[in-house]
């Protein structure tokens, strides 16, 4: 099977003799699907299940084929304008590779993309502009400081960063104290885009870190619930210091 075969199994989906399910979707009831195929691309990734990864990918290309398949029986563009309008993007965007232009280093790369893109016309009005507002909160947020941080605004150590931490640890405390849900809301967010801040000055990404957090969590509550298990008893018919020890069995076996 190749590329031209699946455009043609996806248009025969969406046709008059295709799949019911396929044909009554729009561009908006798929949206979610699109997002959910690339984050099980990610969970492949991390889970390094390299036949998980080809069948993910298959997944997203599909929704990719699909969305292009929906916007071409509207008239306005198909596959085939994708692909060219993203190789032509690559080429122009590449003058050290398919042109004579001398970019060294990644940083060349970078400072030089940067300015094309403004040429074309894709600037911001602002250094922090066009970071989507669709990303997930953390990456979008690390982008957001990223820019920033490139002309200058910035905490001149990390030490001042930890001490913004302090501080506004503080001021949860402090709003907790007075139980408002939006000061909570507020102090929260504070609180977290600080500590994407700490994880961009070890070069370390938030959004990953979080994930990777998450994982460690889930493996050491299923710890606890097959430890309960074994015992003939559920986690919830446990004291909170008999599932202490349960966690901590499970993070000894864990390190």
């Amino acid at each position: 099977m190749n590329f031209e075969e699946l455009v043609a199994i996806v248009a025969r989906l969406r046709g008059p003799d295709g799949c019911p399910w396929d044909r009554e979707q729009t561009r908006e009831s798929l949206r979610p699907f699109l997002v959910e195929e690339f984050y099980e691309v990610i969970d492949a990734m991390e889970e390094e299940d390299t036949g998980g990864i080809r069948e993910e990918l298959g997944d997203l290309l599909f929704q990719i084929v699909l969305q292009s398949q929906l916007f071409s029986e509207e008239g306005t563009f198909g596959i085939n304008d994708v692909i060219e309008g993203i190789g032509r993007k690559m080429v122009s965007r590449h003058p050290h590779v398919f042109g004579d232009k001398d970019l060294k280093t990644a940083e060349d790369v970078s400072s030089w993309w940067a300015e094309h893109k403004r040429k074309e016309g894709k600037g911001h009005d602002s250094a922090i502009g066009g970071v989507p507002a669709s990303l997930p909160s953390l990456i979008r947020a690390q982008e957001i400081q990223r820019r920033a941080t490139r002309v200058g605004f910035d905490w001149e150590k990390i030490d001042d960063v930890f001490q913004k931490l302090e501080e506004e640890v503080r001021e949860l405390r402090d709003a907790a104290g007075r139980n408002n849900r939006d000061e909570l809301e507020d102090e929260i967010g504070d609180l977290l885009f600080v500590l994407v801040r700490i994880a961009s000055s070890f070069d370390i990404d938030a959004e990953n870190a979080l994930r990777r957090s998450i994982r460690k969590f889930i493996r050491r509550f299923r710890h606890m619930e097959t430890g309960a298990g074994r015992q003939g008893r559920s986690l919830s018919d446990m004291t909170l210091a008999e599932m202490d020890v349960l966690w901590n069995e499970a993070k000894k076996q864990q390190e």
